[in-house]
C-alpha cells in the first residue's frame, strides 16, 4: 500500500500527522501543495470520495481572508474546485490516501484502523 500525505509542510496538523505516521514506522510519501501544486485529478477524486464542503477549511485563515463575494461564490463542487485549485491553502490538511481509502483532517483513533501493522 503506499500512503501519500497531501498539504503544508509548516501546518501544525501536517506535521502532528506526520510524526504520527513515523513513529509507528509508517512508510509515506508527502505531497507538497505549495511545491508540488495540487493535482487536479486527484482533487476531482477528492471531491467526489470526501464531498467538496469536507475539503473547504471554512475556519483558516486563507478562507477568513477572502472577500466575502468570493467566500459566497463557493456554492457547489464546480465552485469549490476551483478555488481549491487557486488558493491550496484553503484545503482542510492533511489529505491522506491510505490506497483504498482517503481521509482530510487528522484523528488518530480512524487512522489506527487505517495504517498498516
Amino acid at each position: 500500500m503506499s500512503i501519500v500525505v497531501y498539504g503544508i509542510p509548516n501546518c501544525d496538523t501536517v506535521k502532528k500527522a506526520r510524526q504520527w505516521l513515523a513513529g509507528r514506522g509508517v512508510e509515506h510519501r508527502f505531497h507538497d501543495f505549495r511545491k508540488d501544486g495540487v493535482p487536479g485529478e486527484r482533487l476531482a477524486a477528492w471531491v467526489v470520495e470526501l464531498g467538496w464542503e469536507a475539503l473547504v477549511n471554512r475556519r483558516g485563515t486563507t478562507w477568513r481572508k477572502l472577500d466575502a463575494a468570493d467566500q459566497q461564490r463557493v456554492a457547489d463542487a464546480a465552485s469549490a474546485r476551483a478555488l481549491m485549485a487557486r488558493e491550496p491553502s484553503v484545503i482542510k490538511r492533511p489529505v491522506v490516501e491510505w490506497g483504498a481509502a482517503t481521509t482530510v483532517g487528522f484523528d488518530p483513533a480512524a487512522w489506527d484502523a487505517l495504517a498498516p501493522r
